[in-house]
């Protein structure tokens, strides 16, 4: 009885501290989302804001031998070396198509486009030249990752329609193709590469960029677990 009485005076003290708080200081309803957090500062109580970030807690890493351990960390590295020319080669274009609306002529549009296509040429060429076949095809699909368009389009918007025609028939020929689409929930090496990506923004280790279409990395995980378990012969509920 005695320790009800004193949690009920407690609970009356601090709504009449929290009211004359609100007369010297008011807090306006719209300005406090949640979560929030009560303080007890002596004889009054402050309502405060906290910002949390989201958190996504990732699974952990299971394979079913040693090459698909040893399969996993060749795509990782590989994937780590690519991502940030991914990044800046898909701000160069949305940088690109942001400056061309704001141009009124053809002629204007052509020479800055130009000037773009020279800059982008001389800076990645000779990178891409030191790529292996499979980083250059993760690129191609990080950058439909980043930009939501193929490297194809991304080619043709800049040169004629021949010249990417001629740019994907040179690419095939060594096993690349610019029309290539990032697929996490279709391909299983692009859900690997989706897998690289969380876990290296989470660690710190790349910095993370939003893909241009939605992509749920949990629900790719248990589509894929799901669809792992079937091929080897179990049912799910």
């Amino acid at each position: 009885m005695i320790k009800q009485t004193s949690t009920l005076i407690f609970l009356v003290i601090a709504q009449l501290s929290l009211a004359q708080h609100n007369k010297r200081l008011p807090i306006k309803k719209d300005s406090i989302s949640s979560p929030k957090m009560m303080i007890i500062q002596q004889d009054s109580i402050i309502v405060t804001e906290i910002e949390l970030d989201e958190v996504i807690v990732l699974p952990a890493l299971k394979f079913k031998s040693k090459d698909d351990l040893r399969t996993y960390l060749i795509l990782k590295r590989k994937t780590r070396k690519v991502w940030p020319y991914a990044v800046l080669a898909s701000n160069h274009f949305e940088k690109l198509n942001e400056r061309l609306e704001q141009l009124d002529s053809k002629a204007e549009k052509r020479k800055y486009t130009k000037i773009v296509q020279r800059y982008i040429e001389g800076e990645f060429t000779d990178k891409l030249k030191k790529m292996t076949k499979t980083e250059g095809q993760i690129l191609v699909k990080l950058m439909h990752r980043q930009t939501g368009i193929t490297t194809f389009d991304l080619v043709k918007d800049l040169k004629s329609g021949w010249r990417a025609f001629w740019y994907n028939t040179t690419a095939s020929l060594f096993n690349i193709s610019l029309k290539e689409e990032f697929k996490p929930l279709e391909i299983e090496e692009d859900y690997l590469i989706e897998d690289i990506l969380q876990r290296s923004f989470k660690d710190g280790v790349l910095k993370k960029h939003d893909p241009a279409f939605k992509i749920d990395y949990l629900d790719l995980v248990e589509y894929w677990q799901s669809t792992k378990k079937k091929q080897e012969g179990f049912t799910t509920d």
